[in-house]
């Protein structure tokens, strides 16, 4: 018995608390460079949560932090704790950097109360050498142009803490506005006290430079490029690489660009000597990617390695193949968009898509910890593309996987609540980001809302100013918001529907009237979305409305002004009752109002796909699992043309896309093999000027290449009966292959197979 109890109190002894509100913290003579920023670090982070300030050798007989050196992987630290206190030692500079934010992440902080498991010993170093994120001080990024220094130094610091080692600014020359009404200090100035900053953490510096002058060939153009960039190179306190994108912007041909970054190369070295020159083959098509692969062959001495991101042809694997060994692949992941986007959200609900938009707080932890696992062998690490604080919680998942590739992402978004939100609401936070998550996907977000709301209640008045807290709240009222508007709006629809099927006793007119009454009245603004965005501006200048805020666009982010958007075919409707009711005889108006009603049905022996719709795409074919595609490179993905509010049909503005020279397939068995057919086609989508072509079989050529009809209308053709008589039939899209830029173009709203 007393061996058993022995042995319990063993095993409970790690889980003692160590009392560290009286603990001194000392700086050992071989610290380094950040020693001093880690222990203000430490000092400020638990003020800011306790009250208590730790100074240093604040009492004799109380436990004391110490913070020196180890050794070991770069990057990486030992944290230990005993009755004597807690000592930090990181291999390098930030090796000590992130030894003091791993400790910050185990306390135990309340009001009065910090405390740490006694009996920790942990030593730790990350998986991947590069953990980075963008960070933009420009006008589209509707939140970060309105912060101040300190600002940038709380949310550079709390990068560091979970293990952060790169940011990445913007010059002030971008494809951006030039000012914004939000900026405190000139781009210029700004981006002189973030490199300063992230140098006083021990962080890297990395410049996202496009190339943007029309004509690199010229040596007018190039002069006036290495003076301009020389000029940001000269003023910035530490940088230490450049990642130039071959486009978007930008556009210049290989040889001429690479020539151009020869030059820009040897320019930053003099101020900078140790810089890295990374580019990527951004928009590229195929002929260019091919003459840059040439010059690489070569192995320029000055290139340090490659970026792949968006709008870069193939994947990650077959770009590694390509490049030559010596030159590594640095990944530049989108974790900032939800649709249009490299990865956009799989399956995407319309309703989110129409307001919610492109740029809207988008937490995706399993999204982006499959997208991590995919491609992360491939590259020496990251630098995610981020254009706000919209994606921070992604930023997070992103840095503690690089730091750990296996780390379970709700123990990191654990970490996460913990540290950001309190103790008492870690759990139940990182279950709710989980859940803003499961609302795209179809989940109910009544009950997302409601965890939500208990949350809201329990919170103390600083976790409510908490502005990741406001976030996290702001999306969960909003999804409610306009899931409940989309049944509000349908059933208006419904009863629309009902008037116009009494057209032949009421009258077309009467039946138009009475339908255009039952879809006027308007869904309750809700409020408390309307609080939360006013709130977000207050706490961090977020600005999600142009005429409230001052944003620089609806799409940019701003989506309070996109929360009544239309969300049924009610304007489409309207428009359409506008040019029935210029029809002079009454038998043609009823003829209109039958095609509005029948609008889905292909007749007798037929079949329809809204292929915008994941329950009624049933002959859509090829859908890799997301964990093997999560960029769509060899499926079809849901995707957004021009929104229902500008008058189109829902089922025009989703459609099922393929990207590059991926051909968008459609298979249909057990057809009548007697029969002919006809096929009925919507081209949606966002690129009205890209060629399409229609192929039945592989063999039959429905149509050449053509530009999808202006405005969108259903266009018709025949299927030669020989397609079908074997009783099967594939109907395959593409484009020109070969091609840079988005890659997008192929783009199926609707599809009728109707039988002649």
């Amino acid at each position: 018995m007393i061996r058993k109890i022995a042995l319990l109190l063993a095993a409970a002894l790690p889980c003692l608390a160590l009392d560290l509100r009286r603990a001194g913290i000392q700086i050992e003579p071989n610290a380094g460079a950040t020693a001093r920023k880690a222990a203000e670090m430490i000092a400020q982070e638990v003020e800011k949560r306790t009250q208590i300030r730790l100074e240093r050798n604040q009492f004799s007989d109380a436990p004391v932090i110490r913070i020196g050196r180890g050794s070991g992987a770069a990057d990486g630290f030992t944290v230990s704790t005993s009755a004597g206190g807690v000592e930090i030692r990181g291999n390098d500079d930030r090796g000590v950097i992130f030894g003091a934010g791993y400790f910050l992440r185990q306390l135990d902080m309340a009001k009065q109360r910090v405390t740490i498991a006694d009996g920790v010993h942990v030593t730790s170093a990350p998986k991947l050498a590069i953990r980075g994120h963008q960070l933009g001080y420009r006008p589209k990024t509707n939140a970060y142009d309105g912060w101040s220094v300190p600002m940038w130094e709380q949310y550079i610091r709390e990068l560091a803490v979970f293990g952060t080692n790169t940011i990445e600014l913007i010059p002030p020359r971008s494809d951006d506005a030039p000012d914004s009404p939000h900026f405190p200090l000139p781009q210029m100035d700004m981006m002189v006290e973030m490199s300063r900053i992230a140098g006083e953490y021990g962080l890297d510096v990395s410049i996202w430079y496009p190339a943007m002058d029309p004509d690199y060939s010229d040596p007018k153009t190039v002069e006036f490029a290495l003076n301009e960039w020389g000029n940001v190179f000269r003023q910035l306190p530490r940088i230490d690489a450049i990642f130039v994108p071959g486009g978007d912007p930008g556009h210049t041909e290989p040889k001429y660009l690479m020539a151009l970054l020869e030059k820009q190369a040897a320019s930053l070295r003099r101020y900078h000597p140790k810089a890295q020159v990374w580019i990527s083959p951004q928009s590229f098509d195929k002929a260019w990617l091919d003459e840059f692969i040439g010059i690489l062959q070569t192995q320029p001495s000055w290139l340090t390695g490659v970026v792949f991101g968006p709008q870069v042809r193939g994947s990650i694997v077959e770009l590694r193949e390509r490049v030559p060994k010596r030159y590594p692949i640095r990944f530049y992941p989108d974790i900032t968009h939800s649709l249009h986007a490299e990865f956009p959200v799989p399956d995407w609900d319309y309703v989110f898509a129409t307001t919610e938009g492109r740029e809207s707080i988008n937490p995706r932890p399993l999204d982006e910890s499959a997208i991590f696992h995919r491609y992360s062998p491939y590259s020496s690490g990251f630098v995610t593309y981020s254009e706000g604080c919209n994606d921070d919680v992604n930023k997070f998942v992103w840095s503690g996987l690089g730091w750990n590739a296996d780390a379970n992402v709700v123990d990191l978004l654990r970490d996460y609540g913990k540290f950001f939100i309190g103790a008492d609401m870690a759990d139940s936070f990182a279950n709710g980001l989980m859940a803003l998550e499961r609302n795209w996907r179809g989940g109910p977000t009544d009950i997302t809302l409601q965890q939500f709301q208990a949350l809201e209640r329990a919170a103390t008045p600083q976790q409510r100013l908490n502005w990741r807290f406001q976030e996290a709240l702001y999306r969960a009222y909003y999804d409610d918001a306009v899931r409940r508007r989309q049944g509000f709006e349908l059933a208006q629809e419904e009863r629309a529907m009902d008037s116009l099927r009494a057209a032949d006793r009421l009258g077309s007119l009467n039946a138009m009237d009475s339908a255009e009454r039952e879809m006027a009245p308007a869904f309750p603004e809700p409020g408390r979305v309307f609080e939360l965005a006013e709130a977000l501006f207050q706490s961090i200048h977020m600005q999600l409305s142009v005429p409230r805020y001052q944003a620089i666009a609806v799409d940019r982010g701003a989506n309070l002004d996109a929360i009544n958007f239309a969300l049924n075919d009610g304007v489409w409707l309207r428009n359409q009752f506008a040019e029935i009711r210029a029809l002079g005889e009454e038998k043609e108006r009823l003829a209109r109002i039958q095609q509005i009603l029948h609008w889905a049905d292909p007749g007798p022996g037929g079949f329809y796909d809204d292929l915008g719709d994941v329950r009624r795409q049933p002959h859509l074919v090829g859908e890799l699992k997301y964990e093997e595609d999560p960029d769509f490179l060899k499926s079809p993905m849901m995707s957004f043309g021009r929104l229902p509010q500008q008058g189109w049909r829902v089922s025009w503005f989703t459609d099922a896309e393929t990207l590059g020279d991926t051909p968008l397939r459609m298979h249909y068995a057990d057809l009548d093999r007697t029969a002919s057919y006809k096929v009925r086609v919507v081209y949606g989508g966002d690129s009205p000027k890209t060629q399409i072509r229609l192929m039945a079989n592989g063999r039959f050529e429905i149509h050449p290449f053509r530009e999808k009809p202006a405005p969108v209308a259903p266009v018709e053709f025949d299927i030669p009966q020989e397609a079908t008589a074997s009783g099967e039939l594939t109907l395959e899209w593409t484009k020109p292959s070969g091609g840079g830029g988005n890659g997008r173009g192929v783009q199926v709203s609707e599809v009728w197979l109707i039988r002649r």
